[in-house]
């Protein structure tokens, strides 16, 4: 059986971790669409203090194109979603797997491009476990 996430720990703080991170996978392919800081909308929306939070929802264009050609329903799980937070004195840095969605591997060419994507995301998020 597969892990669903792609994890890694570092003792970068959540600054130098992002800034790793972000070009670890702008190195495999990848562009950030989207960012969330989960501290301050909490803090906005319901006023609560959380640990420091991020998500980066990631793409690689040459295969979310290759992607929606074969199914019109990739937006769905698409971007992936990359989250970064605080455990203790160390930041987690935690993906999920493309390849791990039901819908993919039921597709062997979906399977393919999802394999790829995992693949990126998996040698960028490594790239940060034990700095």
């Amino acid at each position: 059986m597969h892990e669903p996430a792609i994890e890694a720990t570092t003792t970068l703080t959540m600054a130098d971790a992002e800034a790793r991170l972000r070009e670890a996978l702008k190195g495999e392919g990848f562009g950030v669409l989207t960012e969330v800081n989960v501290q301050s909308v909490l803090k906005d929306r319901i006023d609560v203090d959380v640990e420091p939070y991020r998500i980066l929802g990631v793409c690689n264009p040459k295969l979310a194109h290759a992607a929606i050609s074969i199914w019109k329903g990739f937006g769905l799980i698409a971007p992936c979603n990359v989250a970064l937070y605080d455990v203790g004195d160390h930041r987690v840095v935690a993906a999920f797997d493309p390849a791990e969605v039901p819908e993919v591997r039921g597709n062997a060419e979906l399977y393919d491009i999802a394999r790829q994507a995992s693949s990126g995301i998996r040698r960028a998020v490594a790239s940060l476990d034990g700095t």
